[in-house]
């Protein structure tokens, strides 16, 4: 796949998302937000440290003053090449010194702040002890949405990620599954996905036969035989953005039932697909999806959610899950991924990622959802 590079975002784009950040804190009852190396230091400023270690990295999001970049002395360096760092302040730690203290300076004795999921525990103990006054609350329960609502750059982004996923499959239904491992075709997918552009490769799940049965088998050494239904589940990361969809084939011709499962499979996915409009809440896609495997009879065989959502990770909120009231907002990018999954016997999943519009919702794969026979 050709086509330029997308522009970089800016040093405006950061701060306007930090800025954001810091007043959806806020609005939200939080003291402020505490941000450790991971997909939200990623989203928030671009930078990613060369290596993560026991010393402390925590950017600092208050409303009302300028975000803080708390990061150890050796890495300041790299830290002042981020995209981000003209609308930062570093602040910069020796090693002998208290990072902690440091990072307290700029938090105040009391408050409520919300802190990566991913921070490591040594550090949220270290800042608990410093100042006891302190909570703390992982952002996917403080603020799950935080990164739902993609800007119209992220959302060609993730297009683009998506039509490189398209790309791969149409080329890996080409190659030989007869007489091939799991695991052959499984480095066929990541040598695709980045001969299209993904700069990481997070999974590719090649469940031929029974393995097909279990959800997230990833890959293994079972030789696809004649007669396989193979469940193609493949995605990671083009750009700084995720793809991630599935497709099932099966090698050779069909049984009637294996095709009457794989066209419920399909009719599920649609019912899920179009569910997705402004104002709906998640669990809508999840309930006309299961409704249709359900009312084919296969219920019990239909064992997670129907979707989850994807940026700069390939797994985030928002969930479309029985329970889940969150209201559908455009900009929301998600995956809509019924299965049905026969113990001992073989599994069927189809999945698009799908974003929110004003209208209703477009999909970021358009490879056929129909029966694809391979060889």
């Amino acid at each position: 796949m050709t086509g330029s590079k997308p522009a970089p975002f800016t040093a405006d784009d950061y701060r306007a998302r930090m800025t954001r950040a810091a007043h959806t804190a806020a609005d939200a009852g939080l003291a402020g937000l505490l941000i450790a190396p991971g997909p939200d230091m990623v989203w928030l400023t671009g930078y990613t440290p060369t290596a993560v270690t026991e010393r402390l990295t925590l950017l600092v999001l208050t409303p009302g003053r300028d975000p803080v970049l708390v990061v150890p002395t050796l890495e300041a360096p790299d830290a002042e090449k981020a995209e981000a760092a003209p609308a930062l302040t570093l602040r910069d730690w020796t090693d002998g010194k208290d990072p902690y203290a440091v990072t307290a300076d700029l938090l105040g004795t009391t408050g409520r702040f919300g802190i990566s999921d991913n921070a490591w525990a040594m550090h949220l103990l270290g800042l608990q002890k410093t100042l006891p006054g302190t909570e703390y609350a992982s952002l996917t329960d403080a603020l799950p949405m935080l990164r739902a609502v993609k800007d119209a750059a992220e959302l060609e982004l993730l297009a683009a990620a998506g039509a490189a996923a398209d790309e791969t499959f149409e080329e890996i239904r080409k190659v030989p599954f007869a007489g091939r491992r799991e695991s052959d075709v499984g480095h066929d997918l990541a040598d695709l996905l980045r001969r299209f552009g993904h700069e990481q490769v997070d999974f590719t799940i090649v469940g031929s036969g029974p393995n097909g049965a279990n959800p997230h088998h990833e890959v293994g050494d079972r030789v696809i035989q004649d007669g396989d239904m193979v469940v193609l589940d493949f995605g990671g990361l083009k750009d700084g953005y995720g793809s991630d969809t599935t497709r099932t084939v099966h090698v050779g011709p069909p049984t009637a039932e294996e095709r009457e499962v794989h066209d419920i499979v399909r009719a599920a996915q649609e019912a899920g697909c179009r569910a997705v409009r402004p104002g709906a809440a998640c669990q809508e896609v999840d309930r006309a999806a299961r409704a249709v495997i359900t009312g084919a009879g296969y219920g019990e065989f239909f064992i997670h959610r129907t979707g989850h959502g994807i940026g700069v990770t390939t797994h985030e909120p928002p969930y479309m899950i029985e329970g889940e009231e969150q209201p559908l907002v455009p900009g929301m990018c998600f995956s809509v991924e019924p299965g049905i999954y026969l113990p001992g016997r073989f599994g069927v999943r189809i999945e698009d990622i799908v974003t929110v519009t004003d209208e209703g919702g477009r999909r970021f794969n358009n490879t056929t959802r129909e029966m694809v026979v391979v060889g």
